[in-house]
């Protein structure tokens, strides 16, 4: 998200609030989309009164996106939509209509169609202004209505203002998720909408639940403050961000709860199959149910009464610190799952889905990793993958702690440390080959100054080997089998570790080419856009054993 920040913000008053991992049909071919709106910050703005932050800075304008696998030679990610106006490389990914008046962060009122003149985005030494051209808001076409909604916002210039004429329409509850939760305040919203672009109009997709803790005979798990011990993902919302429609989808049948709500508000849900078919591609399994279903399914594994009785197999979420610090004393929680793409054991293609893995109580090795399946007829599916049990796996947090214990990595860091640079180390890439795993994480160094951190070693462990290079191709070599003391003293570049033979050169390359794309990814900040890597390094990494 910083580098977004940093290269594409173009003004102080715009901001990225959450970088979305997506999928696309580009040219025939399946690709893995990173995206995210330039939304409008009105705490940022140079001049704050009352006329801009509510007649003329209303909206944020378009988005910035491009390939999870594609970086350019100094780092930075290949962008298909960028720039103001947007401009997009791809038809697929064109934006006819860039302005966003319903987002993540928006939460004050704006009125539009007003003798003030709207910012639409800067061109230059000038800016360009436009009129409000949908149906979103409510028509504020006499004084009563006027003076009531002056009340409602405590703001007599909302009555006394000139600038407001017939035609003006004010437009409140822009937050996408107060906006739901308005209309359908009995649903619980997942924590992370996305954006997608369908038709050159962009849109925002909410995952909303059907809950209660009232369920018999159920196990309570907390969830947004409260607690729940039933739970189904029973809707998919939709919010044009434009005008701010909102669509509620019943993606549930079965599920009593949404289907008495129905016979309730008739005309409030929609049949899953009446959602565009621009849309329904972009649908994907939720973050915070699969979170619960990977609780409880640490202890309802086991399927044997005398085991589960007395919890002999029980399992547990990896916790490993957060924040990207080196050592150890880092705030410690459980790993969320993340999205990527690859092709799971036993299937012909490569699909989306949500993966976490699991350790047994009080240990860190691996037992097992879920995943949630995405695409197609699969949507909804839960597979479980076992380790064996006479095989030790190394989990992420055995894994920290062997790179943090390392002689060559502890020395390295200490080098920088003392020229005053803080080292960061990125989020940990676990890629799934065969009945193993291999860990990848990349090792940042921030001047003092600096704003953007710069990568300068990729670490790679698998089994018992740790390897720190320039590059992923070169860690690879050093793991699967190269020649030995080609890495010169601590503190100096080390030379990259020369392949056995031909045919490995050229999956190293390959493994290299798809890592730096999930480099970026970890730039963002965003965990699940290194799923085109992932997919990518697994059948690479299969080849090099």
């Amino acid at each position: 998200m910083s580098t977004f920040s940093q290269i594409q913000e173009i003004r102080t008053y715009y901001e990225f609030a959450s970088v979305d991992n997506d999928r696309y049909t580009i040219n025939e071919e399946l690709r893995q989309i990173m995206l995210s709106p330039r939304e409008l910050d009105s705490d940022s703005l140079p001049n704050k009164n009352w006329i801009n932050e509510r007649l003329t800075f209303t909206h944020g304008y378009g988005v910035t996106g491009g390939p999870v696998n594609q970086v350019t030679p100094e780092g930075l990610p290949v962008l298909f939509v960028k720039d103001l106006p947007p401009k997009s490389e791809v038809k697929e990914l064109e934006v006819t209509r860039p302005e966003v008046y319903y987002g993540e962060i928006p939460n004050e009122y704006v009125i539009v169609k007003t003798k003030s003149k709207e910012f639409d985005y800067p061109k230059g030494e000038e800016n360009v202004y436009t009129t409000y051209d949908g149906k979103g808001g409510v028509e504020i076409n006499s004084p009563l209505r006027r003076f009531l909604y002056a009340l409602r916002f405590g703001s007599l210039k909302l009555f006394l203002s000139s600038d407001v004429t017939a035609e003006s329409r004010i437009l409140y509850y822009r937050n996408i998720k107060e906006r739901v939760a308005k209309i359908a305040p009995f649903l619980t919203l997942d924590r992370d909408p996305y954006l997608v672009i369908a038709e050159g109009k962009l849109y925002w997709i909410l995952d909303a639940y059907t809950s209660t803790d009232r369920y018999p005979y159920s196990q309570q798990l907390p969830l947004n403050g409260g607690k729940v011990n039933y739970i189904r993902n029973s809707v998919k919302a939709m919010v044009d961000a434009y005008d701010g429609t909102v669509k509620l989808y019943q993606s549930d049948a079965d599920d009593p709860i949404i289907k008495t709500y129905a016979k309730i508000f008739p005309k409030t849900f929609l049949p899953l199959s009446e959602m565009p078919k621009s849309l329904t591609p972009h649908l994907r399994y939720p973050e915070d149910i699969f979170t619960l279903q990977t609780a409880i399914y640490t202890t309802y594994h086991m399927d044997d009464p005398q085991i589960f009785y007395n919890k002999e197999d029980q399992w547990e979420i990896p916790a490993i610190a957060s924040g990207g610090e080196t050592q150890a004393g880092g705030r410690v929680s459980a790993m969320d799952p993340r999205h990527m793409i690859m092709k799971l054991p036993g299937e012909k293609k490569e699909e989306y889905i949500l993966m976490l893995p699991f350790t047994p109580r009080a240990k860190d090795n691996l037992s097992a990793w879920m995943v949630a399946r995405n695409d197609g007829e699969q949507y909804g599916k839960l597979v479980v993958y076992r380790f064996p049990k006479d095989k030790l796996v190394f989990g992420p947090k055995q894994v920290i702690g062997r790179i943090n214990q390392d002689a060559e990595v502890s020395r390295q860091i200490s080098l920088w440390d003392q020229r005053g640079s803080q080292v960061i180390q990125g989020p940990l890439l676990v890629i799934p080959i065969e009945e193993s795993l291999v860990y990848v994480r990349p090792l940042y160094l921030k001047a003092e100054a600096g704003k953007i951190p710069e990568l300068k070693r990729v670490i790679v462990a698998y089994e018992n080997k740790i390897a720190m290079e320039e590059t992923l191709e070169a860690g690879l070599a050093k793991i699967f089998g190269t020649a030995e003391g080609q890495t010169k003293p601590s503190g100096e570049s080390p030379v990259r570790a020369a392949p056995a033979d031909p045919t490995k050169e050229n999956l190293l390359q390959q493994a290299n080419q798809a890592y730096q794309s999930a480099i970026n990814a970890q730039r963002e900040g965003d965990w699940g856009r290194y799923g085109e890597e992932i997919k990518k390094l697994g059948e690479i990494l299969s080849k090099l054993r």
